[in-house]
């Protein structure tokens, strides 16, 4: 918790939110990104079929 106060009085409280809102946003991208390769994998077996 220490880390986050001093990360706000260095950078200011907009960065320090916006830094936190992207480490988040990257393991959902991750996630939609393998659900994307996922659906079109079956969409080319579904087409060879």
């Amino acid at each position: 918790m220490e880390i986050i106060e001093t990360l706000i009085a260095n950078v200011g409280f907009p960065v320090a939110v916006s830094i936190y809102l992207l480490v988040r946003l990257e393991s959902k991208l991750e996630t939609l990104t393998n659900s994307i390769n996922e659906l079109s994998s079956n969409i080319i077996s579904l087409k060879s079929k």
